[in-house]
C-alpha cells in the first residue's frame, strides 16, 4: 500500500454536524412544490450530489407528476434560500475529533481537502460558522461550482490533485457519508476509499457502494492509517 499523500473529505454528515438539515430542507421544498417524497427517500437519492440534480433525481423518482422539471427549478430556487436563511440561526459543528484528525493528517505531510456538492457561497458560510481556514485547519476546499461535473464523476478529487500536483489517485483517499462519495472515490482511481455513518446513509446503502471501510465516525481513519504507516498519526 502507497503511502496516502491525500484525504479528500466530504462536508456535511462526514466532517460537519448538521443534523441533516441540508437533505430536510430539500424534502420540505419538494413538499411544498407537490412533490410527495419522504425524507428516506431524499436521503436514498439526493445525498452527496450537487443539489440541483439531487433535487432532480428525487423528483425523478415519483411517477406521475406534472412538469417534473419545473418542479425541480422552483424547488432549487426556494431551497437556496431556505437553506441560507437555516445556516444562520442553526448550531453547526464538525464532529468530534475530526479538528484533531486534520491536524495530525496534515502535520504528517498529508493535504486535508474539503470537497462538497454545496455552492461555493454555502460551503464557505460553512466554514466560517465553524472557524475553519484554509492554511491552518485545511488546505483546500472544492466545491460543485468548482467543476463541471459534480459526483459521482471524479473531477472535483482531480481538481484537488491539481491544485498541489499530486498525479497519481492511488495517493489519494476519499471520505464521505454517502454511496455517491464513494463513487466519486472508485471514479477516480482514489488509493482508498472510507464510508461513515455519520450522516445521511446507513451500513447497507454504504457497502452496497463497496467502500474499502466503513467506520462509525471519521476518527477511524487514524487506526487505519497508522497501520499503513502514515506518519504523523
Amino acid at each position: 500500500m502507497k503511502d496516502i499523500k491525500m484525504v479528500v473529505f466530504d462536508m456535511a454528515g462526514t466532517t460537519v454536524d448538521e443534523d441533516n438539515i441540508v437533505y430536510k430542507t430539500v424534502h420540505k421544498v419538494l413538499v411544498d412544490e407537490g412533490c410527495p417524497v419522504s425524507l428516506q427517500e431524499v436521503l436514498k437519492h439526493a445525498a452527496g450530489k450537487e443539489k440541483f440534480q439531487a433535487i432532480r433525481d428525487v423528483v425523478a423518482s415519483v411517477s406521475g407528476l406534472p412538469d417534473p422539471e419545473g418542479i425541480a427549478c422552483r424547488a432549487f430556487a426556494q431551497f437556496k434560500i431556505t437553506l441560507e436563511q437555516q445556516y444562520d440561526h442553526v448550531q453547526i459543528k464538525g464532529f468530534d475529533g475530526v479538528e484533531q484528525l486534520f491536524a495530525k493528517l496534515r502535520a504528517g505531510g498529508v493535504k486535508v481537502v474539503l470537497n462538497t456538492g454545496y455552492s461555493k457561497m454555502i460551503a464557505h458560510k460553512l466554514l466560517t460558522k465553524l472557524g475553519w481556514e484554509t492554511g491552518t485547519h485545511i488546505d483546500a476546499l472544492v466545491t460543485a461550482d468548482d467543476v463541471a461535473r459534480s459526483r459521482p464523476y471524479p473531477d472535483m478529487i482531480f481538481k484537488a490533485m491539481a491544485l498541489f500536483d499530486i498525479n497519481n489517485p492511488a495517493l489519494v483517499l476519499k471520505a464521505g457519508d454517502s454511496d455517491v462519495d464513494i463513487m466519486e472515490g472508485k471514479n477516480a482511481g482514489c488509493g482508498m476509499t472510507v464510508g461513515v455513518l455519520s450522516g445521511a446513509q446507513g451500513r447497507l446503502q454504504l457497502e452496497a457502494a463497496a467502500p474499502d471501510y466503513i467506520f462509525d465516525k471519521l476518527t477511524g481513519i487514524e487506526s487505519l492509517l497508522h497501520v499503513h504507516g502514515l506518519p504523523g498519526i
